[in-house]
């Protein structure tokens, strides 16, 4: 039986494949979720893929995740740096949570070098492109695998 794992995506994740590619890389967002989809299912995992630029929604999709004890995968984008927010909903996680990032924060402009997410998520991934989405989804698995064991 599949494990349930939403995969969201903050502000502008919409936009890539033409929001900054030099940064970002030239897949779209829509290949992004296929790639998720598709990684999910070899690790026998049920991704959902979602995207907003509205903090409210997103923090009720974290409340869904809790409540639920669904793992999350968490491209936060924006709201890592400043969403106090959505880092006290995180905090009620009950399940793993992963941050993912596609670009290296630490090595881009200093107001990016802080997440204030991190301290609640399981872990943080960044700086591998799209990628960084697989191997995060591959770290839900191995977790959700210890949990069982």
């Amino acid at each position: 039986m599949s494990s349930r794992v939403l995969v969201l995506n903050g502000p502008n994740l919409r936009r890539l494949g033409t929001r900054e590619p030099d940064v970002y890389g030239s897949a779209t967002f829509d290949d992004l979720a296929a790639l998720c989809r598709d990684a999910g299912r070899r690790l026998d995992l049920h991704v959902e893929v979602r995207q907003t630029d509205d903090e409210a929604e997103m923090i009720r999709w974290v409340h869904e995740a809790a409540d639920a004890r669904l793992p999350i995968v968490l491209n936060p984008a924006a709201f890592t740096h400043y969403s106090y927010a959505l880092r006290d909903a995180l905090a009620q996680r009950t399940a793993p949570l992963v941050e993912v990032h596609i670009s290296n924060p630490a090595a881009r402009e200093e107001f990016r070098h802080t997440s204030v997410v991190a301290g609640v998520a399981t872990g943080t991934i960044a700086g591998f492109g799209v990628m960084s989405y697989v191997l995060a989804l591959q770290a839900v698995a191995e977790l959700l695998a210890e949990e069982r064991v």
